[in-house]
């Protein structure tokens, strides 16, 4: 009896063995699997000037609409051109989200940097979701990409340029640079379109644009290094600043603004719609 009960015993542990095994194959697959790919022609990069609406009437949707083509929205809000936290040097958990950091995951091909972000501030929930959309994107068969940042980079008082480095990240024009560059390298077909800030009126602090200097001069001065840093990098660039939202009296802001930055419904149609026109 006893030898009996010592076989089924050895029975059983191989039994369970087995099917540990096969469990232990079907996850390791499920785990190695490639995500499932996204067919996307146009990719939006920015901050939340196109990506805190994400609903229906946001400018990616009523872009995919009005140009008859598969938009992904890789917009976020509180991001930059550049690193922000020069103190830290990387520390600052949004520089992984900036566009000099993406750029590189997307040459790369890795998303590691972002996925291992933790970032508790709020209207952020979004941002693991959005990373794992862009990292089942074939970048080899998108052919345009927008990018929108600056309005952080102002806030931010990020230095325009370091006259040591071209391509300091920590620059807003060295970290349009380095995004550029990152791009080209690795898709050389993409067609890259930069787009500038829009106006924006500090409502708390009664002042515009023109007026508020949060420590690297006003908003104006990081548009047109962008747009001169455009015509010598040879990409295109849409000018949303200059002649886009009326601004002839302070009330304008309530035309194209809910709070003075970010866009209403009106605001995003336009700046769809201005986007779509480039496609066109």
């Amino acid at each position: 009896m006893r030898g009996n009960g010592g076989r089924e015993k050895i029975i059983y542990g191989l039994l369970s063995l087995a099917c540990f095994c096969l469990l232990l194959g079907l996850t390791g697959r499920e785990l190695l699997r490639e995500p499932e790919r996204k067919d996307v022609s146009v990719v939006l990069f920015g901050d939340s000037i196109l990506g805190e609406c994400r609903d229906e009437t946001s400018v990616g949707c009523k872009l995919q609409e009005l140009a008859g083509v598969q938009v992904y929205n890789g917009a976020m809000g509180g991001t930059s051109f550049g690193y922000l936290d020069r103190g830290m040097r990387l520390g600052h958990t949004k520089d992984c989200m900036s566009m000099a950091s993406l750029s590189a995951s997307v040459r790369a091909g890795d998303y590691s940097v972002q996925r291992s972000a933790r970032i508790r501030e709020s209207y952020t929930e979004y941002f693991p979701e959005t990373i794992q959309g862009l990292s089942q994107i074939d970048f080899a068969y998108v052919e345009t990409v927008f990018i929108q940042y600056g309005m952080n980079d102002y806030h931010g008082g990020s230095p325009l340029v370091n006259e040591e480095d071209a391509y300091d990240e920590y620059t807003f024009t060295g970290a349009i640079r380095r995004s550029v560059r990152n791009l080209r390298t690795a898709y050389p077909h993409l067609r890259i379109i930069l787009v500038t800030p829009t106006y924006s009126w500090y409502l708390p602090r009664e002042l515009t644009c023109e007026e508020y200097n949060p420590g690297g001069g006003i908003l104006e001065r990081y548009v047109e290094a962008e747009i001169s840093l455009a015509a010598e990098l040879g990409v295109e660039i849409v000018d949303v600043y200059h002649d886009f939202y009326p601004h002839e009296s302070w009330e304008d802001w309530e035309i194209y603004t809910r709070d003075g930055l970010h866009p209403n419904e009106a605001g995003r149609e336009l700046l769809a719609g201005t986007l779509a026109a480039c496609l066109e």
